[in-house]
């Protein structure tokens, strides 16, 4: 039996629909009950949230296609200003029932300009009998223009007296939009995160036709069990899951086991999985790239260019600042002597390393060292003589900022900033090659 029921539209384009939204079926239920008849007046506005790849905005531009309702769809990322996003409105509009080609550029300078275009695009549309969908995904930008183009949004079927309908996408609360004057508040929905069943419903229907289905969901209950406690992006697992399935499959390819064989599939795949978890939202690999590492069973770090630390990039005593930071943060102040001087006199065997061999300094974590330490370790380490001038002072201040290195408190010090260095040890690897 169908759920998705409405009088208004055809039983066969609901079951359509319902084909295609997946594990949504009570929010486009909810919206179909808020949106009525074409002719009728729906609600003037209309705020959903909920957080990122919760399928709002696939939901909204797949129901009002299906249905063929009249709509505009604007994202406010891409029409940044007001005036960007007004005439592109219109712009849409224009095309709603006349190709996009015919449509010709709209110019628009106010709120008041827009009202009035407005009304005259649906006039020539032939749009009065039914309702128009204006749909603004990523609407937390609007916060960032003019004071009076979110109140206006919201009360549009008013201001401009036509059956118009305002649908705000965004992934933050309706709380941290009400302006402090006031304004219409909007009809507020909420799209959940995807459990791991409905997850595990949605991936499974993208199963290769050369495999059953249930060979393709016992795969997808693999990745979810590895990535669901650190990753719930539905797009993110749908990359990940079309990544690796030719890895799991390469048992079943080479005829040492077949699709019934969980276990040795298993096996097969999870030091695989397990690797592509360093690189989970990252992208510091390409599609091809992770292929061939897969292919020659090599490590992510074995490429180069794949570890974030190797964009980074820092002037040339900037460099130098930061190794020398790292050395006075992990070498005891003691040894400074015997590894920054040539002449540096004998060093008398002791029993002293022995005892504190035990515990490594990269386990008790970075040390503060005063500015001077780190500029004589700077010196000692750098080919040329370098000037205590302004730009080096610059740097430090500059690496505080990126937070490679981090200021510590000094309201009891009275010779001068102190610092820690906060990078990796792989990190400094990389800058120092």
């Amino acid at each position: 039996m169908p759920n998705l029921e409405h009088p208004a539209y055809p039983a066969a384009d609901l079951l359509h629909l319902e084909s295609l939204v997946p594990c949504r079926e009570s929010q486009v239920s909810m919206l179909l009950s808020i949106f009525g008849e074409r002719q009728q007046f729906s609600f003037p506005s209309i705020f959903i949230y909920g957080h990122t790849s919760s399928g709002k905005t696939y939901v909204m531009q797949t129901l009002l296609t299906t249905l063929q309702l009249p709509h505009v769809f604007v994202n406010c990322v891409e029409y940044f200003t007001s005036r960007l996003l007004l005439e592109e409105i219109l712009f849409q509009l224009q095309s709603c029932s006349s190709g996009r080609e015919e449509a010709s550029p709209v110019h628009c300078d106010s709120l008041n300009d827009f009202v009035r275009l407005f009304k005259q695009a649906v006039a020539s549309q032939g749009l009065q009998e039914q309702t128009l969908y204006i749909v603004l995904d990523r609407a937390e930008q609007l916060r960032e223009m003019e004071a009076n183009i979110l109140p206006a949004f919201l009360r549009l079927q008013e201001l401009t007296d036509r059956n118009v309908t305002v649908v705000l996408l965004s992934e933050i609360v309706w709380e941290l939009f009400r302006p402090n004057v006031g304004c219409f508040e909007p009809f507020t929905m909420y799209f959940p995160d995807y459990s791991i069943g409905h997850l595990q419903k949605i991936l499974s229907q993208n199963h290769p036709p050369e495999y059953s289905a249930d060979f393709y969901a016992a795969y997808i209950n693999i990745l979810l069990g590895v990535f669901y406690m650190v990753c719930r992006d539905l797009k993110e697992l749908r990359h990940l899951a079309a990544l690796n399935f030719a890895k799991y499959c390469e048992p079943v390819v080479r005829g040492e086991a077949n699709e019934r064989d969980t276990r040795k599939l298993w096996k097969n795949i999870e030091p695989h999985l397990k690797k592509a978890m360093q690189t989970v939202y990252l992208r510091e690999i390409s599609s091809s790239q992770w292929e061939h590492l897969q292919h020659d069973g090599g490590e992510p770090g074995q490429l180069k260019g794949l570890s974030a630390h190797t964009h980074v990039e820092l002037p040339y005593y900037s460099k130098f600042l930061l190794i020398a930071a790292y050395l006075a943060s992990y070498n005891p102040v003691r040894t400074d002597k015997r590894f920054f001087l040539k002449h540096h006199g004998k060093i008398r065997k002791t029993n002293f390393m022995k005892k504190h061999e035990k515990t490594s300094n990269h386990l008790l974590g970075p040390k503060p060292f005063p500015l001077d330490r780190l500029l004589a370790i700077l010196y000692s380490i750098v080919d040329n003589r370098v000037a205590p001038t302004a730009n080096i002072f610059s740097q430090i201040t500059s690496l505080v900022t990126l937070q490679l290195l981090s200021m510590v408190d000094q309201n009891d010090q009275l010779d001068g900033p102190r610092y820690k260095c906060t990078v990796s040890l792989d990190f400094i690897r990389a800058i120092a090659r």
